[in-house]
């Protein structure tokens, strides 16, 4: 997947078990859908909580941030709540939706950190890949959605 494509849609569950759509979404907000490596590893607790610290201002730009790694819904569940986590985590735990996305491993190992930055049209408009600077996914996302509410 690339920047100009039309996202691939999906149908995950979040924490509390509820299946989320993706096309639910579009025409309606700017979508930050973020692929993380694991809960609870350094990187990724890092990336989450600087999400959660900023998520107001993603709120007021009309766009919804949502995290997607292979974890269980248990392990996510308990990951938002230690962490007070305001957005929605998905479990792809087969990686389907990962892999329909193209985000590619680290190392050949390590399952790959990518942001992509979705309009509401279901375009893809921006992709961020950096597995070792994970705040800085935060800081392209709201730049690039700063871009487009002022296109």
């Amino acid at each position: 997947m690339g920047v100009g494509d039309k996202a691939p849609i999906f149908s995950l569950p979040d924490i509390n078990g509820k299946t989320i759509h993706l096309k639910d979404y579009i025409g309606k907000k700017i979508l930050v859908v973020y692929f993380y490596p694991k809960d609870e590893t350094a990187g990724c607790t890092t990336e989450a909580c600087t999400f959660r610290d900023r998520y107001e201002l993603f709120k007021k730009a009309e766009a919804e941030v949502i995290g997607i790694s292979g974890d269980s819904i248990e392990s996510h569940t308990n990951f938002s709540s230690k962490y007070k986590l305001p957005f929605i985590l998905l479990s792809d735990v087969d990686n389907s939706v990962r892999t329909s996305y193209g985000v590619k491993s680290t190392f050949g190992i390590i399952p790959g950190r990518v942001t992509y930055i979705i309009d509401r049209k279901g375009i893809i408009r921006h992709i961020f890949v950096s597995q070792f600077n994970p705040k800085k996914h935060v800081d392209e996302a709201l730049k690039i959605i700063d871009e487009l509410n002022n296109e």
